[in-house]
């Protein structure tokens, strides 16, 4: 039995992809796994804060030194970082914006990277402490940006592979749905392709 971690960051609810296909991979998941728990957060529905001065402050104060303000002010970032390492399995559904991830999933990434807690630094370096984790990564974009010249333009993956790897999370797949503005065939396509992705993880 596993634990299972459903991130959503699409603003949209309907017509995006990356929730659309996360949804999918999930419902086969149990389907194939019943007894695994799933926790959800859709981080539209239910955004997290961005990082204030004061939770900073918080975050660098020892647990048993913060007082009533600082331990109310780090309560969110505690839940989420709780969820990720409670999590033997994270599913993120993660939509382009910009070449880069949306900022309800930057935000949500910047309350989970905490020195001493889910990182630390070594006299050889950081270490990332959410190791032994598999991440499935559902990612939708405009255009074509896994090679040819839109790839230096990638952002998204580039980013997500190399923060969550910084934490230890370095077992991550990617599926990618492309090209999605190139009119009803590409969609097609690469629904198809990303479907095909899908039984064969599930299957694995």
């Amino acid at each position: 039995m596993a634990n299972v971690l459903y991130i959503n960051s699409s603003v949209r609810n309907s017509g995006s992809l990356s929730r659309q296909l996360s949804a999918e991979f999930i419902a086969k998941w149990k389907a194939a796994n019943p007894a695994d728990t799933i926790v959800e957060r859709d981080l539209a529905a239910n955004p997290v804060p961005h990082l204030t001065e004061q939770m900073m402050g918080a975050f660098f104060t020892p647990a048993e030194a913060r007082n009533a303000d600082q331990a109310y002010t780090v309560k969110t970032s505690d839940t989420l970082v709780a969820e990720v390492q409670a999590a033997d399995v994270i599913v993120i559904g993660a939509p382009m914006y910009n070449f880069s991830v949306s900022s309800t999933l930057k935000a949500w990434i910047d309350h989970i990277a905490r020195a001493g807690v889910t990182f630390k630094y070594t006299e050889t370096g950081p270490v990332g402490q959410l190791t032994g984790k598999k991440v499935y990564v559902f990612t939708a974009t405009g255009g074509v940006y896994s090679e040819g010249p839109g790839a230096a333009y990638d952002h998204l993956s580039t980013y997500l592979r190399a923060v969550l790897g910084f934490l230890g999370l370095t077992d991550i797949t990617f599926v990618q749905a492309e090209g999605v503005a190139l009119g009803e065939q590409a969609v097609a396509d690469t629904l198809a392709k990303s479907r095909q992705s899908i039984d064969q993880l599930v299957a694995a």
